[in-house]
């Protein structure tokens, strides 16, 4: 079992010499796996003194986000959730402004400076707006970890550049910092960190060790008997322990179970009754059961014997149905709901009565530009669903593609997704080994580059590309490249010279879809299934590449035609004159 994540917290708030304390401040630590996906979250926020409602403001920006920061999905980053949800507040804050009688002076609106601190595994991220702080003791000295946003016009006269609600949309600074044993970090309000140094900040942590609500008091003591007029708030957090080992316990149960022996048609495995086998291949063996309590079809999922004693491959075993339950698409295969007790380990997924894509292209090796497109759609609305959680598929190949009777197109097998948010909860975890199939691998990943959505872009376009003309684009040539000089080097086989059906126009989306360099392919999947449906002008003005480069056999053979034709010209004339 792993060691959890462990920090002990210490606030205080005081109005001070302030008829209202507009400060508001709070902290949550979960507890489970919503510790290991989500984190322990810290924020503070301060009122403006121009603003009557700012009080109102900084209460409702810290509730909404330790509320919907912890209802966003686990698949998400810190980063993306954190700051979806801060913008989502600031939106809000900035509407109710609008809406009230101050409509035209922010200084007067639902303003507030934000800054919250997330600790998930061995990071600190955080996030900031206005002048409140987040700084780490060392020894006797704070090191400041944000930056404050305030304008200085005089010594007397200063203004805040960046506040919570001030616009329609806000710029949130970011920054990750490592975890370490005995780090203590210290978010404050103006009104304590302009009045006290480290030194005073050091021996009261030190002189009340075991009590930080009692240091932070102190702490807001001192800054009262520095000569502090505003209002003030101090939170400590001291880091106990980190997480070290395999990190995982956001999937401690499975981690317990093993896989069961491979069922026989006829026999029962947790409520389940095996009918069928549907495919077996060295990684799996796949069966249509029946869930006994629901009385409906399941497709179950065993790990083959020959990789019972491989760990990483069964953590990803682990996560097919994590996966599978945080996706909602018709496009995706789904995950029951269940509530029994597991005594083994495998995935069961709803069954899909069709056949693979492979399976199709065989029966179907002419079809129809307009049937391609309808699939091609479909995969494309599947992976968004990954992509918007900030998943990649990673293994997107004909085989990992259904159809069903009516015709939609699902994405299955999800044992090489990449999760953003288990990653960070699991970094050390993580392998940058080719999980996916090579022939549609994107060229990135055969030098080591970690895979981003453009890479689940790259197999896409070589299956539609396979689609069209039952070959691939570089033929077998992409695994073997081992650097980005050879990647540079790989030529692209023009689909239109496989199948004249395909119009040039088509013939130029799918090569930027699948070009070597990522940053070259579609900016958005939606752009090239549009580019599949309408001639794009912009890619039809490509310089068309030369003969030798497009077909180099081709190339010589012309070559050696026109230098035969050569040699005879000139033998006919020497005969001639002879």
């Amino acid at each position: 079992m792993m060691r959890p994540l462990t920090v002990s917290i210490g606030q205080h708030s005081e109005k001070g010499h302030k008829e209202t304390n507009q400060d508001f401040h709070a902290a949550l630590t979960p507890t489970g796996p919503v510790l290991a996906l989500k984190g322990i979250a810290i924020a503070i926020a301060d009122g403006i003194s121009t603003s009557s409602v700012s009080r109102i403001a900084a209460e409702s920006a810290i509730k909404s986000f330790l509320t919907d920061y912890y209802c966003t999905s686990d698949a998400w980053s810190v980063k993306t959730a954190a700051q979806r949800v801060i913008s989502a507040t600031n939106s809000w804050l900035y509407a109710e402004t609008r809406r009230g009688q101050y409509a035209s002076d922010m200084d007067r609106g639902y303003v507030c400076t934000f800054t919250a601190m997330i600790l998930k595994s061995r990071l600190a991220h955080i996030f900031h707006i206005g002048d409140c702080r987040v700084s780490r003791l060392a020894g006797c000295t704070l090191e400041p970890l944000t930056d404050d946003h305030r304008v200085t016009v005089s010594s007397q006269q200063s203004y805040l550049s960046r506040a919570l609600g001030a616009k329609p949309i806000v710029e949130i600074d970011y920054r990750a910092v490592p975890l370490r044993v005995g780090d203590l970090f210290i978010l404050s309000s103006d009104g304590v960190h302009e009045h006290v140094s480290g030194s005073v900040i050091a021996t009261a942590a030190k002189a009340h060790a075991d009590d930080l609500d009692r240091a932070a008091r102190a702490i807001v003591e001192e800054a009262l008997r520095a000569g502090s007029r505003d209002n003030l708030t101090v939170q400590i957090v001291r880091i106990e322990a980190v997480p070290d080992g395999e990190a995982g316990e956001f999937m401690a149960d499975a981690a317990d179970l093993t896989p069961p022996p491979l069922p026989d048609p006829g026999s029962a495995l947790d409520g389940y009754r095996v009918l069928r086998q549907l495919y077996a291949s060295s990684r799996s063996h796949v069966y249509l059961a029946l869930d006994t309590q629901t009385e409906k079809s399941v497709a179950l999922k065993v790990p083959s014997t020959d990789i019972r004693n491989d760990a990483d491959h069964l953590k990803r075993v682990m996560m097919e149905e994590w996966v599978a339950r945080r996706l909602n698409s018709p496009h995706v295969v789904k995950a029951p709901p269940h509530s029994r007790k597991r005594n083994h380990l495998y995935v069961v997924t709803e069954y899909v009565e069709g056949q693979t894509l492979a399976q199709w292209m065989i029966d179907h090796p002419n079809p129809d530009l307009e049937t391609v497109r309808d699939i091609a759609e479909q995969i494309a609305k599947g992976l968004r669903a990954f992509h918007r959680l900030e998943m990649l598929h990673q293994d997107l190949r004909p085989q990992n593609i259904m159809i069903d009777r009516s015709g939609t197109v699902k994405l299955i097998d999800f044992g090489s997704t990449r999760v953003a948010g288990v990653v960070e909860a699991a970094p050390e975890a993580v392998r940058d080994d080719i999980l996916g199939t090579a022939q549609y691998a994107a060229p990135e990943y055969f030098v080591g580059e970690r895979g981003t959505w453009r890479s689940d872009l790259f197999s896409f376009g070589v299956i539609v590309y396979q689609m069209l003309t039952g070959r691939l684009p570089y033929g077998a040539e992409v695994p073997k490249t081992r650097s980005l000089m050879q990647q540079s080097r790989l030529r692209y086989i023009p689909a239109s010279e496989i199948n004249p059906q395909v119009p040039d126009w088509i013939d130029q989306a799918l090569r930027k879809a699948v070009h070597p360099n990522p940053m070259k392919r579609y900016e958005a999947l939606s752009e090239f299934t549009f580019d599949l449906r309408h001639p794009n002008p912009t890619l039809l003005k490509t310089v068309r590449p030369p003969l030798a480069q497009r077909n180099p056999v081709v190339f010589w053979k012309c070559v050696s035609g026109i230098l035969a034709l050569a040699v005879i010209l000139l033998l006919w004339r020497l005969t001639l004159d002879g």
